[in-house]
C-alpha cells in the first residue's frame, strides 16, 4: 500500500463535543498513515470543528446547521476514501492498532462489528443489545438490567458475538457492505438510528457481531439523564417512527422471534 493510500475511513459526528473530542481523541493521538479521521460538525457553538483539526482531523465538514446524527454520518461516508470504514463517537477511545485486526473480521465475516465497549473503571458495557422490545427497554431505563442480561444485554464472549443490534457509539463495516443495505437512513434525527441501521443489515443477510477480543472506553454520557427536554422530545420523535417501522418490537418476544427467524438462530441460537 503506497503512503498517501486510505484503507481506513473514521467518521464522527460532532455537536458541541470540542471538551470530549480533546479527553478521548486527544489522547488517542492522530491516524496513522493509511487511515483517514472525518469530523462531521453539525453546526456547533465551542470551536469543535477547529478542535477536531488541531487534533489530526483528515477532513472536517462543517454543517450549516444540525442536520442530524444518521444525515451526518451519511455524509462522511459520502466524503470517505476507506474500503474499512468505522463510525466512531467522539466519546470513544480509539486505539488505531486495532483497525487491522476488526477490518479483517469485518471481511471475513462480511459483518458489521464493533469492539466490545468498556465503562471508564473497565467493566463490560453492553453495546450489543437483543431485540429492542419497548418493554425491556422501558426495564432497562428503569434499573432493572440485571433481569436483562443474556436477553437485551448482550455481551463479547470469547469470540465474534452476533447481536440483534449496535449502539451507535462505534460501528464498522466495510463500504460496499455498509452501501448494500443503504446506510443511515436519515429519517431519524437522532436515537434509534442504530437498531434500525442492524436490523437493515441482518435483513440483507449481513451479521452483526460485537468483538471481544478488542476492547474500547466509551464514556457514554446519555443526554436523556438531564433535565435537558430537547433530548426527550427527540428519543420520543424517533420512538414513534421506529415502532410504526417495526410494530413486531411493541409485543412480545415470540412475535419478535417469528418476524425475525434469521436473527433469532443466529443470536440466542434457536434453530430456524
Amino acid at each position: 500500500m503506497q503512503a498517501s493510500e486510505v484503507w481506513c475511513s473514521l467518521i464522527t459526528v460532532t455537536y458541541n463535543s470540542s471538551a470530549t473530542l480533546i479527553e478521548f481523541w486527544g489522547s488517542a493521538g492522530r491516524p496513522p498513515a493509511g487511515v483517514e479521521w472525518i469530523v462531521v460538525d453539525n453546526a456547533s457553538s465551542d470551536g469543535s470543528a477547529d478542535v477536531a483539526r488541531s487534533l489530526g482531523a483528515t477532513v472536517v465538514i462543517e454543517q450549516s446547521s444540525n442536520v442530524g446524527f444518521s444525515a451526518s454520518n451519511n455524509a462522511g461516508l459520502a466524503a470517505s476514501r476507506g474500503r474499512f470504514v468505522g463510525f466512531v463517537n467522539p466519546d470513544v477511545l480509539v486505539d488505531y492498532d486495532d483497525l487491522l485486526t476488526l477490518s479483517m473480521i469485518a471481511a471475513d465475516e462480511q459483518a458489521i462489528v464493533s469492539p466490545q465497549l468498556l465503562n471508564a473503571d473497565r467493566t463490560l458495557q453492553p453495546n450489543g443489545r437483543g431485540y429492542p422490545l419497548l418493554f425491556d427497554k422501558i426495564r432497562n431505563r428503569l434499573g432493572k438490567a440485571e433481569k436483562l442480561t443474556g436477553r437485551y444485554l448482550l455481551f463479547g464472549e470469547t469470540a465474534p458475538t452476533n447481536v440483534c443490534w449496535l449502539m451507535g457509539a462505534s460501528i464498522f463495516g466495510e463500504r460496499d457492505v455498509i452501501e448494500s443495505f443503504g446506510a443511515w437512513d436519515d429519517h431519524f434525527f437522532l436515537y434509534y438510528e442504530d437498531k434500525d441501521f442492524c436490523l437493515r443489515a441482518w435483513k440483507k443477510g449481513v451479521p452483526v457481531m460485537v468483538i471481544p477480543k478488542i476492547q474500547w472506553t466509551h464514556g457514554w454520557a446519555r443526554e436523556t439523564t438531564t433535565a435537558n427536554a430537547t433530548p426527550w422530545k427527540r428519543e420520543l420523535a424517533s420512538l414513534s417512527k421506529f415502532y410504526v417501522r417495526y410494530p413486531e418490537f411493541l409485543f412480545n418476544r415470540a412475535i419478535a422471534a417469528r418476524a425475525h427467524k434469521v436473527i433469532d438462530s443466529a443470536v440466542f441460537g434457536v434453530t430456524v
